[in-house]
Formats: C-alpha cells, structure tokens, sequence
C-alpha cells in the first residue's frame, strides 16, 4: 500500500452530520486523501472542510460546485472517489454526474426509487465504472439481516420498525426495505391473513412492502438510527435490533467501501456484498 498513490476523496455533502465524519475519517486515513469537499449550505462556503468536521485544518475549503470539483479529480493520477451523503430529492443526478466523470460514487444518500436504481446500474455497466450504494454503512445491521434470514426459516409472520431521527427526509428508511428485500428473496409470502383488516386510520398498519412485509416508520427528535425486526408465531415472538448510538460507528463501512469501490467494474447494491 505503501508504493500506491492514496486514493483522491470528494465528500458531497460534506457539512452534514453524516458529511462531517466521513471529512474527518477520511483526511485520518492514510490510503486517502481528501480532495474537495461540496455542500450547498451557504454558511459553510469556503470554510475549511476539516475546520468544519471538528478534526482541524486541512485546507480543502467546501464548496457549492460538484461538478467543478469533480473535474478537479480526474486530473489526479488515481481516478477518485465520491462519497455521497446529500438528499433524496439530488442523489440520483449526483451519481449520475459522477459516473459520467468516471468518479466512482459510494453513496449513504436513501430514498432512490428502484427504477432510478436500475437506470444508475445500466448507467454505471455501460461506463465500465465500479458504484457503491448503501442504505446503511453498519456492520451491525448486516449481521441483524442475516439474522433475520436464518429466523425466517421458523417464522412466516414479521414486521419492521425503523425509527429515525426527525431530519430523516424519506420514509421508510433504505435499511429497513433492503431487509424486507432480502426476506423477500428467500421465495416465501409472509404474514398470511387470519382475520380481514380494516384501518380506521389510514397507515396505522404501515408500508406494505415485499411480499406482505410490513414496515413501520417512527421520525422523533432524540433518535439516531434504530431498527427491529420482530417475528411472531404461537406463543412467542422473537425480536432482532439494532441501534446507532453514534454516527462513528458508520465509518468502518464507509472506508471499506470506498477503497473496495476502486476495484468495482459496476454498480453494487447493500454493504454484505463487499464484506
């Protein structure tokens, strides 16, 4: 590693919560090195990115201009990285732009529709360009999905919570349909009806997901990131749950991503196929 050059790093988005410590892990890393940090917070223009993270001057100011930033990256000598952590309503033209760039995106942004997924797969095959897209960067929640696929195996009857705090812009979370995806995946139809169901109040019984899942959304001030996945059956219920007590706890996943992105030739969905 030591002969290599480090790998360049744009951060978009980067004087978010989320942005912040992707800016601090990365400029600690000593395969990487951040080369431009994007927000478009007009208050944090031409601040130093680090000084903004918290972890001191790294002289990257933040900017508005992602394109302007990514033609900066293809100019170094190892084609670089975007990290994206933005908003539901940009993320698509973002990975997009840096596709078209041959940036390679590793992004934490939710809220993609599965259309705009598959025109971001044909897009990146089509450019030969490695894209990593994951709901959630924890490797706790890789192990509560796994899980959650060996119980189904028992259990025909289960529903998700996730709960997040009130700044989440999308509802339900990318963590919580990814799993209802994978236990989709395993060809059974779950939660057959014993009684007809009637909501008084429409949504009281959730998003109806794959194959009768249903998930749950709570936003609340006070709240980081949470999710359960409960299963019933007679006489029991067995309940699997994960909570992000800090964001830190994100950036293992996001480093790994982002030096596994380098050897990507397409784009992949969901952390556990890169672990």
């Amino acid at each position: 590693m030591a002969n290599e050059s480090p790998i360049p790093v744009v951060v978009n988005g980067a004087a978010g919560k989320m942005g912040r410590e992707v800016v601090k892990a990365v400029s600690q890393a000593e395969d990487m090195t951040l080369l431009g940090a994007v927000d478009h917070n007009p208050h944090y223009m031409g601040e130093d990115a680090g000084e903004v993270a918290g972890c001191g001057a790294v002289e990257v100011p933040i900017l508005n201009d992602l394109q302007g930033t990514l033609v900066l990256a293809t100019q170094e000598e190892k084609l670089g990285v975007m990290v994206d952590f933005t908003h539901p309503d940009s993320v698509y033209e973002n990975i997009r732009t840096a596709i078209a760039y041959g940036i390679r995106p590793v992004v934490g942004t939710t809220g993609l529709s599965a259309k705009q997924l598959e025109d971001l797969t044909d897009f990146a095959d089509k450019a030969s360009t490695g894209a990593l897209v994951i709901p959630n960067f924890s490797i706790g929640i890789v192990l509560l999905q796994q899980a959650a696929i060996r119980a189904s195996q028992y259990f025909d009857h289960v529903e998700i919570i996730e709960l997040h705090h009130n700044q989440k812009a999308d509802a339900p979370s990318g963590t919580s349909i990814k799993t209802a995806q994978m236990l989709s995946e395993l060809g059974k139809t779950y939660n057959p009806p014993t009684v007809e169901e009637n909501e008084t109040l429409a949504g009281a019984r959730g998003s109806l997901a794959n194959d009768n899942i249903r998930i749950h959304s709570v936003r609340l001030p006070g709240l980081l990131a949470h999710q359960e996945v409960i299963f019933g059956a007679a006489g029991q219920t067995y309940t699997l749950r994960h909570d992000i007590i800090d964001r830190s706890s994100y950036m293992p996943g996001v480093l790994l991503a982002i030096r596994q992105v380098t050897q990507l030739k397409a784009l992949v969905y969901g952390l556990e196929k890169i672990l």
